[in-house]
């Protein structure tokens, strides 16, 4: 693979592996349960820095008693506590579901917004989370930009960037905005499955013919990431 991509080579790779990654993973969603708009940005800001699985075990009790933001909004902290505590983080996540929960009652009428500059008004919500609420409650363009879509990206050269607002921009340059959504669950399936944060599994990898594997090395004759781990802060 050349060293210097043009864009219009870049856009034609970021095509093929878009379509290879819809092949290995076609059903492009969040593995989150969830029913309504709330629920999904509930579940989504518990799922930081906890596995979703657990989040599904956690949420049911959570929807019963707080079904929606005004409901959340007048919550004792520590009952919201005590019921998400096996999520971790458990005083910060309560803060940021009551924060938001008194921001959408108050300024929007108890409806969760649905456009991108009304969602990061919200007290706790960053980019990440209001995309997954764009793509996955309301049907419009949002890239997800976690830890896998993260570092998937730097790995096949389509971002050289580390910041997630700027991958995010790389992203939606090189891709039609109708795929955004899939395209950055797919990343991330994929990001759990092969292309592991500490020794990628390129060898079993469908991307391979179309990924100059930026940061990997070998080491004893083992794929390893040649650089540190970081944390996306702000979800």
């Amino acid at each position: 693979m050349a060293k210097r991509e043009s864009k219009e080579a870049l856009k034609a790779r970021a095509r093929r592996l878009s379509e290879k990654l819809a092949r290995l993973y076609p059903e492009a969603r969040i593995s989150l349960d969830f029913k309504t708009p709330w629920q999904c940005l509930a579940a989504t800001i518990l799922s930081a820095q906890c596995t979703d699985e657990r989040v599904n075990q956690v949420t049911p009790a959570l929807f019963a008693k707080y079904p929606d933001p005004a409901a959340m909004a007048a919550a004792d902290p520590r009952d919201v506590e005590r019921i998400i505590l096996t999520t971790g983080f458990f005083r910060q996540k309560t803060k940021s579901l009551k924060a938001a929960a008194q921001d959408i009652v108050e300024r929007f009428g108890n409806r969760l917004p649905d456009t991108m500059e009304d969602l990061v008004t919200l007290r706790g919500v960053g980019r990440k989370t209001a995309n997954v609420i764009l793509g996955h409650v309301y049907g419009k363009p949002g890239l997800v930009v976690d830890t896998h879509v993260r570092r998937v990206s730097c790995r096949l050269g389509l971002t050289t960037s580390g910041e997630p607002t700027i991958i995010e921009q790389d992203l939606c340059a090189i891709l039609p905005s109708d795929n955004w959504t899939p395209f950055s669950m797919r990343l991330i399936l994929h990001g759990r499955q092969i292309c592991k944060a500490a020794s990628p599994r390129c060898g079993q990898c469908t991307l391979l013919p179309d990924c100059p594997q930026i940061g990997v090395k070998i080491v004893a004759g083992k794929k390893t990431s040649a650089g540190k781990r970081q944390r996306i802060a702000k979800t």
